[in-house]
């Protein structure tokens, strides 16, 4: 039988706040992180102002991010980090991979750009004893390092799991989305009638899972599911019947049928495809009238940091039993009646499910439940 797996600590550090609350705060008062910059064209995204962080030349600003929020989470949690029992789960999309623009390529940056380096730093800072496991799976990787936490601790192989994703933006990062002319021209509307692409963000979100029986009171972490659609290396399946099927295995995996959803906290990136992929999907799994939300517009896509800080401020939104709004819909811009939220409403369901979808036709899904 698997052991229950209860959510034990969370932190959100982005541009909108450095605390899961403080976010939450201004999430709920419809603010934004995404503003315009300059670099060498104009583009919109959500970016740490420069004094956020304190010199410290051991860490690249991608591990002084990752490490601000686990330092909130751990201290929220009285965990200590060198028990045997305790893994430490590390998402990112791009880690370093901004070094490359202003150190010499040799051996050295080989070693220092890799995620393995970035996470043995990482868990010699806090502490860490088990050698730490790293999930890059585009922007399904928050989500699916979720996933593999709770099936570690499902097995009673660990009894805490810290998983933490993070993302910074670099010149390359920003070529790379404005090469498939990705980017929208102002801030971007999820699901919107007039989207024309997305925003980038930075930030980092640390979630504390454990199967220990002190933190049954918490929101549970109840099933999760992945897929690959083989469809394209960036554009999304046509049908959504891949999504689909990891949402299916997902509220299978915690037995509970789509009506017992409250909410669903979509991947909603705004672009053309990955909107009209992921609204068959929802259709597909009958959940079309389900109350839905995007927050790329409140913190832009954070990449391998999206499925972690967007899921621990729904967690804190199935605990005050609201539905956050999705800033910048206005007109249902979909082919599938899917039901945009627009305003911060109230739910009283116990459950709601995350969705994620990346390049390379990744698909991930995860439900939590009081």
């Amino acid at each position: 039988m698997n052991r229950e797996v209860f959510v034990a600590a969370d932190n959100v550090f982005t541009p909108l706040g450095k605390t899961t609350a403080e976010n939450f705060e201004n999430l709920k008062q419809g603010k934004t992180a995404v503003k315009q910059h300059s670099a060498p064209q104009p583009f919109y995204a959500a970016l740490f102002d420069e004094d956020v962080l304190p010199k410290d030349d051991r860490y690249t600003k991608f591990e002084q991010v990752l490490i601000a929020s686990m330092t909130g989470a751990l201290q929220q949690s009285g965990l200590n980090a060198s028990h045997k029992k305790t893994i430490l789960i590390l998402s990112s999309t791009k880690g370093n991979i901004s070094l490359i623009e202003t150190e010499k390529h040799d051996a050295r940056l080989k070693d220092r750009i890799a995620l393995s380096t970035s996470a043995s730093l990482t868990a010699k800072h806090f502490g860490f004893v088990n050698e730490p496991i790293i999930v890059s799976n585009a922007c399904i990787s928050g989500v699916m390092a979720m996933i593999t936490g709770m099936r570690l601790l499902r097995t009673g192989q660990y009894e805490n799991a810290v998983i933490a994703g993070a993302d910074v933006i670099s010149e390359f990062i920003l070529s790379g989305f404005q090469s498939f002319q990705a980017l929208s021209s102002g801030i971007c509307k999820p699901f919107d009638k007039n989207r024309d692409g997305l925003n980038l963000g930075e930030g980092a979100g640390t979630i504390i899972l454990s199967s220990d029986e002190k933190h049954s009171g918490n929101i549970k972490v109840l099933g999760g599911g992945i897929s690959n659609d083989a469809n394209h290396i960036s554009g999304p399946s046509r049908t959504g019947k891949e999504l689909s099927f990891a949402i299916d295995q997902a509220l299978k995996d915690a037995h509970i049928s789509a009506n017992d959803i409250g909410f669903i906290s979509a991947h909603g990136t705004a672009t053309p495809y990955n909107d009209e992929m992921e609204a068959h999907a929802i259709a597909l799994s009958g959940l079309e009238s389900i109350p839905l939300n995007s927050l790329k517009a409140n913190y832009g896509h954070t990449l391998g940091a999206a499925g972690l800080i967007e899921s621990i401020v729904s967690i804190r939104a199935l605990k005050e039993s609201l539905i956050l709004p999705t800033m910048g819909f206005k007109e249902h811009g979909v082919t599938q009646p899917v039901t945009v939220t627009q305003s911060v409403t109230t739910s009283s369901k116990p459950n709601f499910l995350k969705t994620a979808s990346g390049f390379g036709g990744c698909n991930a899904a995860i439900v939590f439940g009081k």
